[in-house]
Parts: C-alpha cells; structure tokens; sequence
C-alpha cells in the first residue's frame, strides 16, 4: 500500500511538473535569457514590398513567439529612420544595406544582421506627363526627380543610375515625396518629372500609364547587371555595440524575421492580402498582388547577405559619393550571417 502511495505522489507531481512547464511557453522562457526585451525598430515606408518581411514578421507574431516585445515607428525614408537610432530613439533600423557602409566611414559603425530583400527593387521611371518625348537620361538634366527622403536608398539608386549616363547628382533636383500615396499624387499632378521608388507605388503608376520605366532592379537578374554584383537591399541593421552586447535579442529578432522570408516564399497572393494592413494595398488590392508578384523573387529566401555584396554596394556609393572613392573600409565588418545561419538551423521550414 505504501508503495503504492508512493507511486501515486510521483506519479502527481509528475503532472504537476508537466502543467507547469506546459504553462512556460517559449516565449516566456526565451524572454528570460534576452538582453533586452523591449526594443523599437525604426523603418522607411513600411508599407512597401521592400520591408514585407517585417509587416509579416509582425502580423503573425513572430517577434512575440520569440519573447521580444517589438515597437516599429515608420518615418518618410530610410535616411530618416537612421537618423531615429542615431538619436537614440529606437535601436534597430530596417532600411537599405548600403547605410552600414556609409555610416562605417563616418565612424559610426553599424551592422546589419538579417537580410530583406536581394535585389534593392526601386525603380527609376519618368512621368509620361510631363516628358513625353523622353528619350535618354540625358533628358533628365534639369528635371525635378521624386525619392522616398533626400539621402535614402531611393536616392543613392537615382544618382547612381544618372551617373552612369554622366549626369552628376547636382545636374538634378531630389524632391522628397514618401513611399505612399504622397509619391503617387506628386507624380499625377507633375510635381516631378522622374520617380525612385518601389512598389506598390510603382505599379499603381504603371498600371495607369502615368510612367515610363527606365530602369527596374525587382528583377534580381537585371539588378546585378544595373550594379555589377549583388546588391543587398532591405536589412535589419543596428549599431555595432548593440549588435555585440545583446546578441540573445538580436537572435531572436534574426529568428523572427528568417521565419517571415520563408513565411512569404511560400505564400500566395491571397494570403498574402490576408495578412498585411488594409492600409498598405493603398485602396486597390489587384494593384498589390500585382505588386508583390513583381517583388517577391526580390525578397530573401533565407535572410544571409551574399559575400560580393557590401563590394557592390561599396562601388554603388563610390560612383555617386567622391568620399566614398577613398574611404578605408572593413567590408566584412558591416554585415553578419552568424544569426541568419542559426535561424535557419532552428526554422529549416519556417
């Protein structure tokens, strides 16, 4: 009988055990070894293909799967949402890779740590509005030319494009108009003459006949012969020191966002209009799954940057940026794949 008894206590407090750890999910236990668990990320124009990973990241909860508690605050342009972890207001940036690059040879190193997109997939396109007869870049000397934000990755694609037909970038005017139905609008009304930017902005333009494109790096293929290599394109990035003293919270940021590029590899246009904000597919949703049909080859598969990338994006801004021609840069210090590679091993399918 005592034996018996015996067996049932253990018996119990085996179940209790397995209530209790049934009950620390995850998330909870994954909260307790990270650094930080609150954190703000800051992008430019969250409503573009360009940042999906993170809308998707977000809308199906991968960050709290993870235990973080993810803020994301959305600025006009990927320069401005620097500008937010450099005045401190957020930790992480999601934006253009080539920003590492620049920011190292102004001696605030940063780092990106997971991969977006593998093509930049702006797009340089002139308003059938006001040039008509457009023939060449060269008609462009003089021509007010759109960009999500002055000094964004939209811009730095404008002048490198000019560059290469021999205009420099001052041969221009950069206007600022958004990433949203602002950039549409200035665009229709003639505002601008050009546009850099990127879908769903682009395609709702085209689809209307209101542009003519000239060149288009959603296309992988056509982006690494517009840049000579590869180019990569939207990126979590932060400070280096951010990256070093919490590396816990940025693989658990890694392994939200590597889930998400699966996530999207997978997914069809219907699901894809299930999960992002009405808002994004700015009041047209054909124009959207249009959109990401276009993008979604653009986007990473697995978040790993490519080895020539941060050469190519190092030529890139060379071309445009006489500074840039003589910095001494550390071309493997701006990115990593430590995280990415783990995420992988962790979420093989998403």
């Amino acid at each position: 009988m005592a034996h018996r008894i015996d067996r049932r206590t253990v018996l119990a407090t085996a179940a209790a055990v397995g209530v209790t750890a049934a009950l620390a999910t995850p998330a909870r236990v994954l909260a307790q070894s990270l650094e930080r668990k609150k954190l703000t990320i800051a992008v430019g124009g969250k409503n573009l293909l360009y940042y999906l990973p993170l809308t998707i990241a977000e809308q199906l909860k991968y960050f709290e799967a993870e235990g973080l508690e993810v803020s994301i605050v959305d600025f006009a342009g990927g320069a401005r949402a620097l500008q937010a972890v450099v005045g401190g207001s957020a930790e992480v940036v999601s934006g253009a890779f080539e920003h590492t690059l620049n920011m190292q040879a102004k001696g605030q190193p940063m780092r990106a740590f997971v991969l977006q997109g593998r093509a930049p997939q702006i797009v340089l396109a002139v308003s059938t509005k006001t040039m008509p007869n457009f023939k060449s870049l060269a008609d462009l000397k003089g021509k007010k030319i759109g960009v999500t934000a002055p000094g964004s990755s939209t811009n730095i694609m404008a002048n490198f494009v000019l560059g290469k037909a021999g205009l420099k970038p001052s041969d221009v005017s950069i206007v600022g108009v958004g990433a949203s139905q602002g950039a549409v609008a200035a665009m229709r009304t003639g505002q601008i003459d050009a546009i850099s930017n990127l879908d769903p902005v682009i395609t709702i333009l085209q689809r209307a006949g209101d542009i003519k494109i000239v060149s288009d790096t959603r296309e992988v293929a056509e982006a690494d012969k517009v840049f000579g290599g590869p180019m990569p394109a939207g990126c979590l990035y932060a400070p280096v020191s951010f990256v070093e003293r919490n590396p816990n919270t940025a693989q658990a940021l890694v392994n939200a966002m590597v889930r998400a590029n699966k996530w999207i590899q997978q997914a069809g246009p219907s699901d894809i209009i299930k999960v992002v904000p009405e808002g994004f597919l700015l009041g047209d949703r054909a124009v959207y799954i249009d959109a990401f049909l276009k993008a979604k080859g653009a986007l990473s598969p697995d978040g790993t940057f490519p080895e020539a990338g941060s050469a190519t994006a190092l030529r890139a801004l060379a071309s445009v940026d006489p500074a840039m021609q003589t910095a001494k840069l550390d071309l493997k210090a701006n990115y990593t794949n430590e995280f990415a590679k783990k995420a992988n091993a962790k979420y093989p399918r998403g």
